[in-house]
C-alpha cells in the first residue's frame, strides 16, 4: 500500500533517481495554482490589449507609443510564456524536454533584459520631450526608436546567450535528480547580470525621472507665478500636474525596485553562484510585467477609450483606424 503513495510523490516513477514533487497541502496548493493563473492571466490580458491598441488605432502610431508596443510585446511573451512554465514548475518537476528547458532559461533572462531595456528607452524618450521639448522632434524620430528597439532585442539576446553559454554546454552537471533543472553560472556572470539588468537601469531611470520631476516642478511653479502676476486665482492644475508628476515618478522607480530587488540581491548574496531562485522571488520579478501596462498605460486617457473601442466591437468597424483618441 506505501508504494503507490511513494510513486506518486516522484516525478518520474519509473526511475529510481527520480525527483520528488513538492508536498504542499491541496488547499494551499489550490491556492498557489489559482493566484498564479490569475496573476499570468492578467498580464497577458493587459499587454494584448496594449498591442491592439497602440497597433491597430493610426493616431498612436508615434514614436513613444512605439516604445510602450515593444515593452508591451516583451511583457506579453512574460504573461503567456514564462509565466505558465513557472506554473508547471511549482510542482517542483521539470516534465519538458531538455531543448525546452534550455528555450526556458534563455528566455526568462532574454525577455526581462527586454523588459528592462525598454523601460530605460522610455526613460530617455520622457527625459528629452519633458526636458528639451524644442528639439524632441528632430532628436526622436520614428526612424531612430525603430532602430533603438531593435537593438535593445538583439542585446538582450547576446547578453542572454553569454549568461547561459555554460549551462548550454554542461545542461544537466548539477542536476542531483531524473527531473531537476539548475542553471548555475559564475559570480562574474551573476555579477554583469545584475549590473546591466538591475542597478546601471535603475540608477538611470531614477536619475532621468528626477530630472523630469525637477523640470516639471519648476515649470508647474513659472506658470503658477505667471497666473498670480496676472491677479488671477492660485492655479489649481498646475499643482494637480506637479502632484501627479511626482506620484508617477515614485510609482515607476518604487515598483521597478520592488519587483527586481529581491530576485537580484538573492542571486548576487547566494554562496555557490546559483540562478536558482524561490518560486516567490521569480514570481515577484515577473509580476513587473503585470504592472507596466498599469503603469505607462492606464494613466492614459487614450487607452481608455482604446479598450470602449475594444469591448464595444467597434474596433470591427472599417472605419475605427481612424478614431480620435486623442
Amino acid at each position: 500500500m506505501m508504494e503507490p503513495l511513494e510513486d506518486a510523490a516522484l516525478c518520474f516513477p519509473q526511475f529510481n533517481t527520480s525527483c520528488r514533487k513538492w508536498s504542499r497541502p491541496q488547499t494551499e496548493a489550490l491556492l498557489i495554482f489559482s493566484l498564479q493563473s490569475a496573476v499570468a492571466l492578467l498580464t497577458g490580458v493587459l499587454n494584448l490589449l496594449v498591442i491592439v491598441s497602440v497597433s491597430h488605432f493610426r493616431q498612436l502610431h508615434t514614436s513613444t507609443n512605439l516604445l510602450v508596443l515593444s515593452l508591451a510585446v516583451a511583457d506579453f511573451l512574460v504573461g503567456s510564456l514564462q509565466m505558465p512554465i513557472e506554473i508547471i514548475l511549482s510542482q517542483g518537476c521539470w516534465l519538458l524536454s531538455d531543448f525546452l528547458c534550455s528555450v526556458n532559461f534563455f528566455l526568462s533572462y532574454f525577455l526581462v533584459s527586454v523588459s528592462v531595456g525598454n523601460l530605460v528607452l522610455i526613460s530617455v524618450d520622457r527625459y528629452v520631450a519633458v526636458c528639451e521639448p524644442m528639439f524632441y522632434s528632430t532628436k526622436v524620430t520614428v526612424g531612430r526608436v525603430q532602430l533603438c528597439v531593435c537593438l535593445c532585442w538583439l542585446f538582450s539576446a547576446v547578453h542572454s546567450s553569454w549568461i547561459l553559454r555554460d549551462f548550454i554546454q554542461q545542461q544537466h552537471s548539477y542536476d542531483f535528480c531524473y527531473g531537476e533543472q539548475i542553471v548555475t553560472i559564475t559570480y562574474a556572470q551573476v555579477a554583469v547580470d545584475f549590473m546591466v539588468t538591475f542597478l546601471g537601469p535603475f540608477v538611470v531611470i531614477s536619475c532621468l525621472y528626477v530630472r523630469v520631476f525637477v523640470v516639471a516642478v519648476s515649470q508647474a511653479r513659472a506658470v503658477r507665478s505667471h497666473l498670480a502676476a496676472l491677479r488671477r486665482s492660485e492655479a489649481v492644475k498646475p499643482k494637480k500636474s506637479e502632484l501627479k508628476a511626482a506620484r508617477t515618478l515614485g510609482v515607476v522607480v518604487l515598483v521597478f525596485l520592488l519587483c527586481s530587488a529581491p530576485y537580484y540581491f538573492s542571486s548576487v548574496s547566494a554562496e555557490k553562484s546559483s540562478t536558482e531562485a524561490t518560486s516567490t522571488v521569480i514570481w515577484l520579478l515577473y509580476s513587473n510585467s503585470c504592472l507596466n501596462p498599469v503603469i505607462y498605460t492606464f494613466f492614459y486617457s487614450w487607452f481608455r477609450k482604446a479598450i470602449k473601442h475594444i469591448f464595444t466591437l467597434q474596433i470591427l468597424q472599417s472605419e475605427s483606424r481612424e478614431a480620435k483618441l486623442l
